[in-house]
């Protein structure tokens, strides 16, 4: 089993390649935190005050990040 710090590792790298597609929207995403399979992280720029952020954060961060790091159940946005 991975360590946390692997895990977060993978999770950050998964987030490099999100970041190309939330910039060209004028947004951006940051790794808060990485606990018991869930990645908190923080929508910010147009994607924070956006009423589509949770779609976002849904279909499109969360899918490619569980895809490329099974060890993560849920992903969710703090403010």
């Amino acid at each position: 089993m991975a360590s946390n710090e692997e895990i977060k590792t993978k999770v950050e790298e998964a987030l490099k390649d999100i970041r190309g597609f939330l910039q060209t929207e004028g947004g951006d995403c940051d790794l808060i935190e990485v606990k018991d399979g869930v990645a908190k992280v923080k929508l910010t720029g147009s994607c924070a005050g956006c009423p589509f952020a949770e779609l976002t954060l849904k279909m499109r961060v969360e899918k490619i990040i569980k895809d490329r790091v099974p060890e993560i159940k849920e992903v969710v946005n703090v403010e």
